[in-house]
Parts: structure tokens; C-alpha cells; sequence
């Protein structure tokens, strides 16, 4: 496999692991006191992709009600539908870029073969 074949499978690992935390988080919408999280993605050592997830703390309004009050979470769905989108046109986009990179090699061997 080509170097741009592993960098883009190391990609769609942490694409994948973006997923996961983007699931949790709308999952968890409605959970009270829940604190989203979020993965950013880095580059990692040769070469390749790796996320990086940590937990967003920015406390939420109190809610008040009846007698007590509670503090939902700090989810907005928008961003996460938003952020879904984007998380699955970068999972696809590496996708295409493994196929590439296999029918590049592929037509190499043609021509050496």
C-alpha cells in the first residue's frame, strides 16, 4: 500500500473515532449535566492522522423547574449535525483516496508487468 493509501487509512481510523465522540454527544442531549466532548484531529508521527478528543466544560445556563432547577447539557445539535456532515465528506473524500492510490499502483504493475 502507498504511503498516501496508510496516511489516508490513518485518517479514516480518526474519522471514525470523531464519529463515535460526535454519537455521544447527541445521544447525550438530553442528559442533564452532561459535558460534551470534541476531537480534533493531528497529525501524528511518521505520517498520518490521529484524534484527539477532549471534554468541553463550559457550564450551561441553570435551568429552573418547578421548586429546583438543573443544568442540561452543553450540546447544541445543530453543531453536532453540522459536524456530522462534515466528519462523513472528510471520511468519504479518504475513502476516494484509497481507491486512487490502489488503482495508480495497480496500473503501475500493468505497465511493469
Amino acid at each position: 500500500m502507498s504511503n498516501a493509501a496508510n496516511i489516508a487509512l490513518t485518517a479514516l481510523r480518526a474519522f471514525d473515532r470523531k464519529g463515535e465522540v460526535i454519537a455521544n454527544n447527541i445521544a447525550n442531549v438530553n442528559t442533564d449535566r452532561f459535558k460534551k466532548s470534541r476531537a480534533d484531529m493531528e497529525e501524528a508521527s511518521p505520517a498520518g492522522v490521529k484524534a484527539t478528543v477532549e471534554r468541553v466544560n463550559t457550564p450551561d445556563d441553570m435551568v429552573t423547574i418547578g421548586e429546583g432547577e438543573r443544568e442540561p447539557s452543553n450540546v447544541n445539535m445543530e453543531e453536532e449535525l453540522i459536524a456530522l456532515i462534515v466528519n462523513r465528506n472528510n471520511y468519504t473524500a479518504n475513502i476516494k483516496t484509497i481507491a486512487a492510490a490502489d488503482e495508480i499502483q495497480g496500473t503501475l504493475f500493468d505497465i511493469l508487468g
